[in-house]
Parts: structure tokens; C-alpha cells; sequence
């Protein structure tokens, strides 16, 4: 799998504005702001409601899914390929 980028704006998060790499071995990295260069690859719009997630992704579609802790998160998402 490549590595991507998430560069993400919404509530919820550390910051208002964010960037998280996703390196090849699994690591995040996770930055105040936009990292560039930005290679589109999809959107996507996340609501985390407690334990609940809904993904609305360009490229997925639909999705829900669990976890292990409570949040509550609206984020709209850029995801990035980095090459």
C-alpha cells in the first residue's frame, strides 16, 4: 500500500486544520495545517457520533463503522497520494 496523506478541517480534531501522513509501515504523522504537495486521489465527509462513524467517501461510498472510544467529530477530508 502507499502512503497517503489526510488533510483534514472540521471539529473534533487536535486542530481546526490538520495533516496526517499515513506512512508505508503504518506510522501517522500528524502536522498543524496543509502539508503539500496535495495529489488528489478522493473526499470524503466523517461524523463521529460516540462510538459510531459515518464515512462519506468520492471513491468508497458509504460507510459505517465502531470504536473503541467516545467522540464527536465533523471533519471534511482531502485524501492525498504521496509519492
Amino acid at each position: 500500500m502507499s502512503p497517503l496523506k489526510y488533510i483534514e478541517f472540521g471539529i473534533g480534531n487536535k486542530w481546526l486544520i490538520r495533516t496526517e501522513t499515513e506512512l508505508s509501515d503504518g506510522t501517522e504523522v500528524e502536522e498543524k495545517g496543509i502539508a503539500g504537495p496535495i495529489r488528489f486521489q478522493s473526499v470524503y465527509l466523517r461524523i463521529w457520533i460516540r462510538k459510531t462513524v459515518l464515512i462519506l467517501d468520492l471513491k468508497q461510498g458509504f460507510k459505517v463503522s465502531r470504536k473503541q472510544r467516545n467522540a464527536f467529530k465533523v471533519i471534511f477530508g482531502i485524501v492525498s497520494k504521496i509519492e
